[in-house]
């Protein structure tokens, strides 16, 4: 071999060896860049876990702290923003109080008005209760289901921020001697399709189905243009199926809408809820509460005067004096009679969310109702014993 063939070879191979080289080095600095950008965004990660962490802290065992693992779908607001909006929760501000505790009128910076609802240290509720209520609700968008805007938890305070609405709740308008007057029966037919299409909306149709278990006037809203909102899901329950029914040892709500198999024995499912709403579709047309009801006549609470009505063929007669000259006798007549029907003994006998939306709307003939449950108040010293007897615990929450 000549020398100029050796160096030549010499030369590409020295070729190959530094492009070899330069290939390695490339690939060696990409492997580099790659671990590098995979522990970074580890490490992004842990932050970011760390840091939703420090937003809902885990709920230990003296219930110091709540762990909200849907927190992430609602804001946080500030202690500070709060106070500030609420004027330090000034008692001008305070616009009702429930078993979660008091309820505040608020403005934002940026003029929204919000109601917050503030658990109070002496609250029958707890954080169980708050925790239940952002995880049912956060989930939940109907037009007829109060918004929940954000929460807060700082220190010890537990606050959830609502749209606020204008005119409050439906009872106070139902059994105030004023404001009666305001709910001609068009307004209260409107609000009766609204609750019902709401609870239709937690039973079947929302994204979790839902059993509220406090449905009662004080725990309707009414906006502005007087459209209902179902609010307080602090004791609501989760449930698969429609026959689905669970127990409990420890009743809470409010006596007038407990269903009986749930005061007496701690079972409850959806046919609660619709005894509920039976209850509140009568007070809506009569404009009297179901418990303390009284008649000269006789010791029965409104759904027995009801019933007794509905015997006679003289339901009219139930409905309240202030809605005479602007009802629709059918609508009133039906309204009743659907009402009757939710507020059954027996949960088989009641319908469904669906069929009581769809005999409010229709013009068929209805079922006959069976003899309600609760009808005197008795019923409801009975059920104080039976109660007692079987270690139930039953909790009053009484409405705003």
């Amino acid at each position: 071999m000549s020398t100029s063939q050796l160096t030549e070879s010499q030369f590409s191979f020295n070729k190959k060896k530094g492009v070899l080289a330069v290939v390695l080095s490339v690939s060696i600095a990409a492997l580099l860049l790659f671990a590098v950008a995979y522990a970074c965004r580890k490490k992004v990660k842990r932050l970011n876990k760390k840091g939703r962490g420090s937003r809902a802290p885990t709920l230990d065992k003296d219930h110091t702290s709540v762990q909200m693992e849907n927190f992430d779908e609602l804001p946080l607001f500030s202690l500070h923003k709060i106070v500030e909006a609420t004027n330090n929760f000034n008692i001008d501000n305070k616009i009702g109080e429930g078993g979660f505790g008091p309820v505040y009128k608020g403005v934002l910076e940026n003029g929204q008005v919000i109601a917050v609802k503030r658990l109070s240290e002496t609250s029958q509720q707890g954080l169980d209760e708050f925790q239940n209520e952002v995880i049912c609700i956060a989930k939940l968008q109907h037009r007829n289901l109060v918004k929940l805007l954000g929460f807060c938890i700082q220190g010890n305070e537990r606050i959830l921020i609502y749209e606020y609405m204008d005119n409050k709740s439906l009872d106070s308008f139902l059994f105030d001697e004023t404001n009666c007057s305001m709910l001609d029966w068009p307004r209260r037919f409107h609000i009766i399709h609204g609750i019902a299409r709401g609870i239709l909306y937690l039973h079947q149709d929302s994204r979790l189905q839902i059993i509220h278990r406090d449905l009662k006037a004080g725990n309707i809203l009414l906006d502005s243009e007087m459209n209902p909102k179902i609010s307080d899901f602090g004791l609501a329950r989760k449930f698969v199926g429609q026959d689905a029914m669970a127990k409990t040892k420890k009743v809470v709500g409010t006596y007038g809408y407990i269903s009986p198999e749930y005061a007496v024995h701690g079972c409850f499912s959806i046919k609660s809820d619709v005894f509920s709403f039976g209850v509140v579709v009568l007070e809506i047309v009569s404009g009297k509460k179901n418990r303390g009801f009284s008649h000269e006549a006789h010791s029965d609470n409104l759904l027995g005067h009801a019933w007794r009505l509905y015997k006679e063929d003289k339901s009219i007669e139930l409905l309240s004096a202030f809605v005479r000259n602007s009802c629709v006798v059918s609508e009133v007549l039906r309204s009743i009679h659907v009402g009757l029907l939710c507020v059954q003994h027996h949960p088989k006998d009641r319908p469904t969310m669906l069929s009581v939306v769809l005999m409010l709307i229709s013009e068929g003939v209805l079922p006959p109702p069976k003899q309600p449950a609760f009808f005197t108040d008795e019923s409801y010293r009975e059920v104080d014993t039976v109660s007692s007897h079987e270690e139930y615990t039953i909790t009053l929450l009484h409405a705003r």
